[in-house]
């Protein structure tokens, strides 16, 4: 295949890529939000709710490494495409059943649980495979895609779903899903997983290795590589401590400050508009120079506006101005999380072997989110017997220190090593 053949085609799959995530993920945000008030007016409970989401992690917690190990030993367009035909065969059971007997809880949990699973094998395969589908000079374009479509539909899936909520079944809902998904599995399937794989860079594994010894290799992997190791920690550190404003935003705005909930709205939407406006940004420029650099900069400003969270709970403002302080808050969260999260990913998909890139992925989507019902039951309870500005300026200052151990300079150094050499020449520079 000629270079200009393989760019047309790493650019339909860079388009295509977007498309179909774009569609999954308004799908899902619509399905998500209709269940999400389909429990809470039937139940009235939060508990109930919380049950859905735990069922939705556990599976990504338990099995992702093993998502991982599959997806460097079988074809990861298999494992994507049978992920989402899973989703789409459990989404459909669900229809059926409700036509038959009517929604239950029963149901919603069992359905979420495998839903959970299916997509764990979808997800974990697609994330290792996108440096094999574009080309390395537009990864920072793709992975910026992907924040885009997360973005997009995190503003239009609650709109759309609160529109059709209340004139329109349960089972309307779930037919849209399952039309997103179908349409997210003919896109997919047209794509092409291997364009730019690369040849295996080692022959350390031996193809009839253990599934157990096969994972613990991807764990010896992550341990003699420093980058990704700092990444994989930090990135776990940053998910249990900004919890604190996942958890503590709306008790904060409602609770303490009082504000007026379509307020509360607005701020939230602050953070979608600060994910759509950085994406589009990073999809419209080249690679960056430095991607740890930026991380480390991008994550030391984040750990920052957490403490700068705590001001109005100190200093008292008016309403109009915690609403404005406050959705300039989530705004900068939206944007510096695309800030953090593009280069990244740029890094994990470049600077990890083929072989072992569905294990790292795995390892990434457990620690990930092992990491987020860890932080939120966690300051969820200590927001009930602690004053939540010492939350957030405690928060902030770990996570100002964790920034500065784990993306200390000899490890900025080690993944550009031009910069150690600019530091060397200018030390060398006589005064």
């Amino acid at each position: 295949m000629t270079e200009q053949l393989k760019l047309k085609k790493a650019t339909y799959n860079l388009y295509t890529f977007f498309i179909s995530k774009m569609i999954g993920s308004l799908g899902g945000s619509v399905y998500s939000f209709g269940l999400s008030m389909y429990i809470l007016s039937l139940t009235g409970s939060s508990l109930s709710f919380a049950t859905v989401i735990v069922l939705s992690f556990l599976p990504r917690i338990i099995l992702s490494p093993v998502a991982g190990v599959l997806g460097d030993r079988l074809p990861r367009k298999w494992l994507v495409l049978g992920g989402q035909a899973g989703v789409i065969l459990t989404i459909s059971t669900l229809l059926l059943y409700t036509h038959e007997f009517g929604l239950s809880l029963p149901a919603i949990y069992i359905t979420t649980f495998f839903n959970g699973i299916f997509l764990t094998f979808s997800s974990v395969s697609f994330s290792a495979s996108i440096a094999n589908m574009v080309d390395e000079a537009r990864l920072q374009r793709a992975m910026s895609f992907n924040q885009l479509s997360f973005s997009i539909s995190g503003i239009a899936g609650p709109i759309l779903g609160g529109v059709l909520f209340g004139f329109v079944s349960m089972e309307m809902f779930l037919m849209i899903f399952i039309g997103a998904a179908i349409i997210t599995l003919t896109l997919e399937s047209t794509m092409n997983f291997t364009l730019y794989k690369k040849e295996r860079t080692t022959t350390e594994e031996s193809p009839k290795e253990s599934m157990l010894e096969s994972l613990k290799s991807g764990f010896r992997y992550v341990n003699k590589k420093p980058i990704i190791k700092a990444i994989l920690w930090t990135a776990l550190w940053l998910n249990l401590f900004f919890t604190a404003i996942n958890v503590g935003g709306d008790f904060i705005l409602l609770t303490i400050l009082h504000l007026d909930p379509k307020l509360i709205g607005l701020t939230e939407a602050g953070a979608a508009v600060g994910v759509f406006v950085t994406s589009i940004y990073f999809a419209s420029r080249s690679n960056v120079k430095f991607p740890l650099l930026i991380v480390k900069r991008s994550t030391f400003a984040m750990s920052v506006v957490v403490i700068a969270a705590a001001l109005p709970l100190i200093i008292q403002f008016s309403t109009m101005m915690n609403f404005i302080y406050y959705f300039i808050i989530m705004l900068f969260f939206g944007s510096l999380g695309v800030i953090t999260n593009t280069p990244i990913g740029v890094i994990m998909q470049t600077s990890i072997d083929e072989e072992y890139r569905g294990r790292v992925f795995g390892i990434i989507e457990m620690m990930a989110t092992a990491a987020m019902p860890i932080g939120t039951l966690g300051f969820g309870i200590l927001y009930d017997i602690i004053p939540a500005q010492y939350i957030l300026l405690f928060s902030g200052t770990v996570l100002i220190a964790i920034v500065l151990i784990l993306l200390r300079r000899s490890i900025i150094e080690m993944a550009h090593p031009e910069l150690k050499a600019e530091r060397v020449e200018v030390e060398a520079v006589p005064e």
